[in-house]
């Protein structure tokens, strides 16, 4: 088990990042891989989750051990993959995920990509109870970056819907909430997440 990767962000695109790490690079999926983007060429710490089945091996990385291991909870309900993992948790609001589970709120967890009612009723009958010890209140890693950057990127934008369809959201969900993204002038992890946002209410 590799506990986390310490090195430099060496590439960064809508699935995944790459760490360098003493001239080895590591590919990590991770939930917003754009939220690396401005510490490019900076020495960062990922946690990761080394997730082996026949047909894959790969890393999944995440900026603490509390969100890995909402990932690693996530992974035990029927229904739910990596890619579903990952989804979820991109959204980069635990504390709204753990509520609507202890609430047994079914309409909001069907709000994620692939989650279907069948998946929903599964999340709650599994994790309902378990997950207070992991996200009892924000971490700086879940917290949605509010501030604009001034200036509007068009590629910031295009890398968001990338990133979006990445995740699982489909075309007709994506057009939604693109006219009220282009207002704005947001790095490509601020559009990630302010999409995500509009997505889930």
């Amino acid at each position: 088990m590799i506990e986390f990767v310490r090195g430099y962000v060496d590439y960064v695109c809508p699935e995944y990042i790459v760490i360098d790490n003493n001239g080895v690079g590591y590919q990590i999926f991770t939930p917003n891989p754009f939220s690396f983007q401005e510490s490019r060429d900076m020495m960062v710490t990922v946690y990761t989750y080394q997730y082996v089945r026949e047909d894959i091996v790969a890393l999944y990385g995440f900026r603490t051990r509390e969100e890995r291991m909402l990932f690693a909870k996530l992974l035990q309900v029927s229904g739910i993959g990596p890619k579903g993992g990952l989804a979820i948790l991109a959204a980069g609001q635990p504390e709204q995920l753990v509520e609507a589970i202890e609430q047994e709120n079914e309409a909001f967890l069907c709000k994620f990509p692939g989650v279907g009612k069948k998946t929903a009723r599964q999340m709650i009958l599994d994790l309902k109870g378990k997950l207070a010890a992991i996200a009892p209140r924000p971490h700086a890693a879940f917290v949605s970056q509010q501030e604009e950057t001034g200036s509007l990127y068009t590629a910031a934008l295009e890398e968001a819907i990338a990133a979006l369809k990445a995740l699982g959201y489909g075309e007709k969900e994506i057009q939604k909430v693109i006219p009220a993204l282009s207002k704005e002038n947001l790095s490509t992890e601020q559009y990630v997440k302010r999409a995500l946002q509009q997505l889930l209410k």
